[in-house]
Order: structure tokens, then C-alpha cells, then sequence
């Protein structure tokens, strides 16, 4: 009575595990960058809400049309802080009625905001 178990994956199973760990992730990760571009792209856009409604009341407030951006971000000011979700650069002076563009999202799109 010799009852041997052969117990343990043969190289074949071992490989086809792998190949569909590898069709997941090539199906997978296009994907995600997809819906991370897309969020970065949702909170760069509420961003420049934010900065082109403080704009606006600053414009009602003081009475001008031109409002630099330390105006308007600042702990005592419209807007207590801009985060930066993808190395984006926004202006440093804001015009009534102009549009705002911000450059540099991830280092090469760039989204424009008409208020």
C-alpha cells in the first residue's frame, strides 16, 4: 500500500494564473488612470468655481474689475486655501468677466473656466 499525493500546481497552472493576473491588469489599469484623469479634471474645474465666485464678490464688494489671487485665497479671505491636485498652475490675477485658465494639469492638459 504506497499511497502517494502528488499535492502542488504543475508549471502549465502556474502559467495560465498568471497570463489572466496580466489580461485583468491590462484591462484594469487603462481604466483607473482613466477615472484618476477624470477627477483630477472635476476638482481642478471646482477649483476655479471657487476661485471665479470669490473673484465675484471681491468685484461686488470693492467696486473694481481686476482682483489679484492674494486677494482672494488667504485664512481671512474668500477662499481659505487652494489645493493642487495635479501639479496645476492657476492665475495670479483675475479679470471680470475674462475666463479662467488653468494650466499644467499633470503636466499637460490644461482646462479653461468661463464664469
Amino acid at each position: 500500500m504506497n499511497t502517494r499525493s502528488k499535492s502542488g500546481f504543475t508549471l502549465v497552472e502556474i502559467m495560465i494564473v498568471v497570463v489572466i493576473i496580466g489580461l485583468l491588469a491590462a484591462m484594469a489599469i487603462p481604466a483607473f488612470q482613466k477615472v484618476r484623469q477624470s477627477s483630477q479634471d472635476k476638482a481642478v474645474l471646482n477649483n476655479a468655481r471657487q476661485l471665479s465666485a470669490a473673484a465675484d464678490q471681491f468685484f461686488l464688494e470693492n467696486g473694481v474689475s481686476t482682483a489679484a489671487s492674494i486677494s482672494l485665497v488667504g485664512a481671512t479671505n474668500y477662499v481659505k486655501a487652494v489645493n493642487t491636485v495635479a501639479s496645476e498652475t492657476y492665475p495670479t490675477g483675475y479679470t471680470q468677466g475674462v475666463t479662467i485658465t488653468i494650466s499644467g494639469i499633470a503636466g499637460s492638459r490644461t482646462i479653461t473656466y468661463a464664469p
